[in-house]
């Protein structure tokens, strides 16, 4: 099972474009992106989105925490 590293950063949910970290990317974070990411890319199955994640964070020095979901997203969306 793929899961992501706790650490810790600032995050609100009124904001689309708030900066997350693996730990906040919470199951509610998690789902919503997750959601997000299957409606853009409805060809990708939900193993390849994880894998498509990972590969962001292990691609930006093995974190996430500083990106925006948005930011997220567009590079997600290029590995897929």
């Amino acid at each position: 099972e793929n899961s992501l590293p706790e650490t810790s950063a600032p995050f609100s949910t009124s904001s689309y474009d708030a900066f997350i970290s693996p730990n906040t990317l919470n199951l509610s974070s998690f789902s919503k992106l997750m959601k997000k990411l299957q409606e853009i890319h409805p060809e990708a199955s939900r193993d390849s989105i994880v894998d498509a994640l990972l590969e962001v964070r292990k691609n930006n020095k093995g974190i996430l925490s500083g990106l925006s979901i948005s930011s997220i997203m567009e590079r997600t969306s290029e590995v897929l």
